[in-house]
């Protein structure tokens, strides 16, 4: 069984975007509340006074946080989790892979500013520290590390049974960005081209409602080819290597980690303009088998997943060849999936 009593934990990236998500709020998800609970956590931090003037570098709506250090240098902040994906991870007794997960939710988000991610710290929260539970984590956080090209010099580990049945990991995550190369999508214009990068499969977004979709079959269920729990803990994507690449040899315009409300996560970039997807990559088979036997509508699926799209890079459309040139040099199934367009805010499917 995948469905668990534990209270679910939302992924908890805010974006404003209006959706119709009536399956995840019947697996126990409510984004429009946990929405107004964001937004009722950041009027409060609005007020701080640090007793000097700030140094935070206004991005309202992006992936990380970017405070200047210096007149030409600024740091990036991002911290995340793997939310619900842990549930599997206990099921099985397997934990070697997660730690994959939380290095790439936050190094992917860090890359979307333009930073180039140096570090990491883990926090681990359980309700008893297990050291060969502890052991496992971290060969996953050590590959994700060397994958993403960071390192993990500390971190915590709390013991709190009180609040938790089991275990929970999370990470912050910094990097280095130059004040005047921080992409924000300000400069993304109608007709310049989106290009989709795969994902691996559901990453560590959405967990909440597969798990309720997925609850009456068992996790070694082959019908995808292979185990179903295999399926389900299959690693993250990390996209930080590609992507530095792709920046020092193009002019980037815009880029987006697509987690939590899908391609939605482009109206977080800057830019008034509109997108439409005409050329989707294809969708792996763990999607199709979610909206089947969880009886999910297609665009409930696109809002609450990444569909087989982990990461979307905003090109000018005269470097559009350049840039797939490089990207499929990392990924060769990379292509072009939509455009720019005019509709301000939107966010298109044809």
């Amino acid at each position: 069984m995948l469905v668990s009593d534990e209270p679910a934990t939302r992924d908890h990236r805010h974006n404003g975007a209006v959706s119709e998500q009536e399956a995840y709020a019947r697996a126990g998800v409510d984004q429009r509340g946990a929405d107004a609970a964001v937004e009722a956590l950041v009027q409060s931090l609005r007020l701080i006074d640090p007793g000097r003037p700030s140094r935070v570098v206004p991005l309202p709506r992006h992936y990380a946080s970017v405070i200047r250090f210096d007149e030409s240098t600024g740091i990036a902040f991002g911290t995340d989790g793997v939310g619900t994906k842990m549930l599997v991870a206990e099921r099985l007794g397997r934990y070697e892979t997660i730690g994959i997960d939380c290095v790439a939710m936050n190094v992917n988000d860090l890359i979307c500013v333009g930073a180039q991610p140096l570090a990491m710290l883990d926090f681990i929260l359980c309700r008893e520290a297990d050291p060969d539970v502890c052991r496992a984590i971290g060969v996953g956080l050590r590959r994700g590390a060397e994958l993403a090209g960071i390192e993990i010099p500390g971190g915590e580990i709390a013991q709190v049974g009180e609040l938790v049945a089991g275990t929970e990991l999370a990470g912050s995550a910094i990097g280095l960005v130059a004040l005047e190369e921080i992409v924000t999508g300000e400069r993304v214009e109608p007709g310049d081209a989106l290009i989709g990068l795969p994902s691996s499969g559901l990453h560590a977004n959405g967990y909440t409602l597969a798990r309720k979709a997925l609850a009456d079959l068992p996790l070694d269920d082959e019908r995808l080819g292979r185990q179903l729990g295999e399926v389900l803990l299959e690693p993250t994507e990390i996209y930080a290597r590609a992507v530095l690449e792709l920046r020092s040899r193009v002019d980037v315009r815009g880029l987006a980690h697509i987690t939590g409300d899908g391609l939605n996560n482009l109206t977080r970039l800057a830019a008034p303009v509109g997108y439409e997807i005409t050329d989707p990559l294809p969708v792996p088979p763990i999607f199709d088998l979610i909206a089947e036997l969880g009886a999910v509508s297609s665009d409930e699926m696109y809002e609450v997943f990444n569909m087989g799209c982990g990461f979307v890079c905003v090109i000018a459309a005269r470097e559009e060849r350049a840039a797939l040139e490089v990207l499929r040099g990392h990924y060769p199934d990379a292509r072009t999936i939509g455009r720019a367009t005019d509709a301000a805010g939107e966010v298109a499917r044809s």
